[in-house]
């Protein structure tokens, strides 16, 4: 077994923190959930006890509690799971299984010449035939992954393109109505024309799909289980309905009397952390590089939009 000398401290304290961060998740989600989840936490409690117990004994350090950060997400779980019910405990086991797949993935590619890739693969192979089915058993007809990041990435793009509108209309007009005229007629245009979108996309792939389906009945091939989709209307709600909520963020502070963009921008902001930190936790991403691309975007929405509402103002008189 390789010296522990040989990798970084960091990553060893890491690794070691995730499982005891998996593991007392599971044990604390136990404590609160139902009989009918017990038992599936039961088994992921003992697949992050024995990883561990491997991390542990591979870098020969001992870690018994969790850091500032990780308590405080742990919290924050615990208390989303309290009040949601079981569909956030099914979103916080998916989430945390993608997370740790992507993770092993990466350090695997990184290291898989060396011990600590052969340890890697390991885990991943736990991960994949064990971990990975229980998770998938436990959240199939319990939720719909794809409807949830839906829902977030339709408030995020509502929230980042009517910020940036309302914020070209401040800098071009001078009376707050117009700016919550325009900033409305924005929105619900942007929201038909999301939800129109969905609705042609998701059709055509459901049409794509049933041909294909077809071909494989006429030749026998088609002998597993029919996947059933979400409706392309109900999808086409969802993502329309997504969008307006966000553009609404930066709409709503002029609707209670906000004279500039100024009080717009901070709660677009707040809700965009907010907001890439649920995405960037659903897909398994680093939640700073989520959210520093997200408020890099703003940044240059603001920017960008402001200023071509100056030059519009300034070339053609605009002073109503």
């Amino acid at each position: 077994m390789e010296n522990q000398s040989q990798h970084d401290p960091r990553l060893a304290r890491t690794l070691v923190l995730d499982e005891l961060f998996d593991l007392t998740l599971y044990h604390t989600l136990r404590d609160i959930s139902g009989p009918e989840l017990q038992p599936t936490l039961d088994e992921l409690i003992s697949i992050e006890a024995k990883h561990l117990m491997f991390w542990q004994s591979f870098f020969n350090i001992t870690v018994s509690t969790l850091d500032p950060v990780r308590r405080f997400r742990l919290w924050l779980m615990i208390q989303a799971c309290k009040l949601f019910g079981q569909t956030a405990v099914h979103l916080v086991l998916e989430a945390i299984e993608v997370y740790g797949i992507r993770k092993y993935l990466s350090l695997w590619e990184q290291y898989k010449d060396g011990p600590l890739g052969a340890a890697v693969r390991d885990i991943l192979e736990d991960e994949f035939k064990h971990e990975d089915t229980i998770v998938n058993r436990l959240t199939e007809r319990k939720i719909n992954p794809d409807r949830i990041r839906n829902i977030f990435l339709g408030l995020n793009d509502g929230l980042v393109e009517i910020l940036g509108a309302v914020n070209g209309f401040f800098a071009a007009f001078a009376q707050t109505s117009l700016v919550l005229i325009a900033g409305l007629t924005t929105a619900v245009a942007g929201s038909l024309s999301m939800a129109a979108g969905a609705y042609v996309a998701l059709s055509s792939e459901n049409e794509i799909r049933q041909t294909q389906r077809g071909k494989k009945r006429f030749l026998g091939e088609d002998r597993g289980p029919v996947e059933v989709k979400e409706p392309a209307i109900t999808s086409a709600f969802i993502v329309g309905g997504s969008y307006f909520a966000g553009a609404a963020v930066p709409i709503l502070p002029v609707l209670f009397g906000a004279k500039n963009s100024l009080v717009s921008v901070i709660t677009a902001g707040v809700v965009i952390i907010l907001v890439s930190m649920i995405l960037a936790f659903l897909s398994g991403m680093k939640v700073r590089k989520r959210i520093l691309t997200n408020l890099i975007i703003i940044a240059g929405a603001v920017g960008i939009t402001y200023g071509i509402g100056i030059l519009v103002r300034t070339l053609f008189g605009v002073s109503l």
